[in-house]
Parts: structure tokens; C-alpha cells; sequence
């Protein structure tokens, strides 16, 4: 039952990240590479912050200079593995955000995106 939904159940497990002393271009690269929106930040095994393709934009043309750091996004909102899908929904619509990380204590185990609900509940559908 699409109720039941946990994080868990739809979350990407082998998340792309950056580190907050690479280079926004780096970052930028990765991203392209991979064909997604934004990485996690990740500092001794932490999670730090949240770059997106947008704050890159935004920044300008200089931003490609820049650390991650410098224009890393770092009041997250997270959830944990069991956080519901109708919760982890609310989080996206009333902030805006397209991808929210998961964690346990302040560990990065996955991440859900939009792309992430769509497709579970297109398989529940099916």
C-alpha cells in the first residue's frame, strides 16, 4: 500500500557527493556527468550541506572558481529511513526542494528526489 512508503523503500543508496573544499566546478561536472540536479555534501562522513545545479546558476560565472563550500546550501531539511512517503511529500511541497537526504544521525544513507516518489508511486500503480 502506497501508504506504508518508507524512505527506505524508494531512496537512491549510492548517492554521488562532493566535498566541501572541491572546486564548484567539480561539483558542476559531477553533476552533468551523472545527469542530476545537485549533490550532497560530505565532510568526514557527515553530511554538511547540499549544492544544487541552481546555486551554481544563480552564483554567476565566477561561481565556477569558487569551493563547494562558499555556495553550499546549509539549513537542510532531512529525514530518516522510515519517514513516511506522505511526510517526505509535505517536506517538498512547502519548501520548494527537490531532493531531500536521509540519514541516520548525521550520516548520508540515501537520498529521495522528486524523481524518487514518481517512480514509487508509479509502481504502486502498476
Amino acid at each position: 500500500m502506497i501508504k506504508k512508503l518508507l524512505a527506505q523503500d524508494m531512496m537512491i543508496k549510492d548517492v554521488i557527493v562532493s566535498a566541501p573544499e572541491d572546486l564548484v566546478a567539480a561539483a558542476k561536472l559531477k553533476m552533468v556527468r551523472a545527469n542530476i540536479g545537485g549533490v550532497p555534501v560530505i565532510k568526514n562522513g557527515t553530511l554538511i550541506g547540499l549544492i544544487t545545479h541552481r546555486d551554481i546558476l544563480l552564483a554567476g560565472s565566477e561561481a565556477l572558481k569558487l569551493k563547494v563550500e562558499d555556495l553550499m546550501s546549509k539549513d537542510l531539511k532531512v529525514v530518516n529511513k522510515k519517514t513516511h512517503l506522505k511526510d517526505i511529500s509535505k517536506i517538498m511541497a512547502e519548501t520548494g526542494y527537490q531532493r531531500i537526504p536521509v540519514v541516520e544521525g548525521d550520516k548520508l544513507v540515501g537520498l529521495i528526489t522528486q524523481s524518487c516518489i514518481i517512480k514509487a508511486v508509479a509502481d504502486y500503480l502498476d
